[in-house]
């Protein structure tokens, strides 16, 4: 079973992350902040993972450390399951749309890590979440998964659907990159027989 669970304690946040990258679907999540669960829950459920997340952050100063770190560990529990990505799928793309916001996701495990990121807000909160801690949240985790990682939003207006089409696509295109393919399952995809970085 590819599943690993990571922990994260420092002076501002302390984050635990369960992740069975072939589950079902279902998420577990307590991280003090609704918008940012439900783009979590649309991660588990579109990639069609199992996700745990219980996150206790500073949020009497801001969501921003709370945010950043789930990234973060969530993103090395992805990496750390993957194993050596022997006879992944490894690259993919999604087009979301949703309602009259369109986004591309492309992606590649390759364990180099990089953040293409052409998307914007008009407003700087969605309801009390921060727009920003979108790309913080995008950065942190290709950081730690070792994902090349594009996200553009080729038209969109209404916010939520913005950064909701960001989350699912990035969702979709985990779950194809993630997938096993049966032609190379003991192989790794790559020329040069690692994906280490």
């Amino acid at each position: 079973m590819r599943s690993a669970a990571i922990t994260r304690t420092t002076k501002e946040t302390d984050i635990a992350v369960k992740v069975n990258l072939d589950g079902t679907g279902i998420a577990k999540l307590a991280t003090g902040i609704g918008f940012f669960e439900h783009m979590l829950d649309q991660i588990a459920r579109h990639a069609m993972i199992d996700l745990e997340v219980a996150a206790k952050g500073d949020l009497h100063i801001d969501q921003h450390h709370t945010v950043e770190d789930v990234g973060i560990a969530l993103g090395q529990a992805i990496r750390e399951a993957l194993g050596d990505k022997r006879g992944i799928t490894r690259y993919a793309h999604a087009y979301l749309p949703m309602d009259e916001t369109l986004t591309r996701v492309a992606l590649d495990f390759s364990g180099r890590p990089f953040l293409v990121w052409k998307t914007s807000f008009s407003n700087a909160k969605i309801g009390d979440f921060d727009t920003e801690l979108v790309r913080e949240f995008f950065q942190a985790f290709a950081m730690n998964a070792g994902l090349t990682l594009h996200v553009e939003t080729l038209y969109g207006d209404n916010n939520h659907h913005i950064a909701e089409s960001c989350f699912k696509g990035l969702a979709r295109a985990l779950r194809e990159a993630m997938t096993v393919d049966p032609r190379q399952a003991d192989r790794i995809p790559s020329t040069k027989g690692t994906l280490g970085g």
